[in-house]
């Protein structure tokens, strides 16, 4: 059984399973743009703080609760919002540049389409999480008060 298993381990190592995916996720955020993807990023992680807080005020104090739903709110708007200002700053400066250029390649184009659109990819991501996360505490929330 051992064998098996350290088998196993070697061949997921070997085949750079995990340093592939963990390194992917870190070239889309660079790509993104370092600036932009770090906002968005603290938006999500507070979206996430303020539910997890608003989970632990929930049997205490219902003000609490409904404050961090608020707050939740707000942030991941914010995370959204970010992530189309960033996506608009990337196309424009994308076209600024094949303004200057003139003719381009369609891959150098699509190649800068990509990376404007990563920055709203993440932006809707983290809001898609946080508003999960607020379904989610209201739902309880709103069975909490019926009882």
């Amino acid at each position: 059984m051992f064998n098996l298993i350290s088998s196993i381990m070697h061949q997921l190592i070997m085949s750079n399973f995990l340093f592939t995916s963990t390194n992917q996720i870190a070239d889309r955020f660079s790509e993104g743009g370092s600036f932009f993807m770090t906002l968005i990023l603290i938006c999500l992680l507070l979206s996430l703080f303020f539910i997890v807080k608003g989970f632990i005020s929930l049997k205490k104090d219902k003000s609490q609760t409904e404050k961090m739903l608020k707050l939740t709110v707000d942030s991941s708007l914010l995370g959204l919002v970010l992530g189309f200002l960033a996506s608009v700053i990337g196309l424009i400066t994308a076209f600024d540049s094949i303004e200057a250029i003139g003719n381009v390649d369609p891959a150098v184009f699509a190649g800068g389409l990509k990376v404007s659109l990563l920055t709203a990819t993440f932006g809707l991501f983290s809001f898609a999480i946080a508003r999960i996360g607020i379904l989610i505490l209201r739902w309880t929330l709103s069975t909490e008060n019926k009882e």
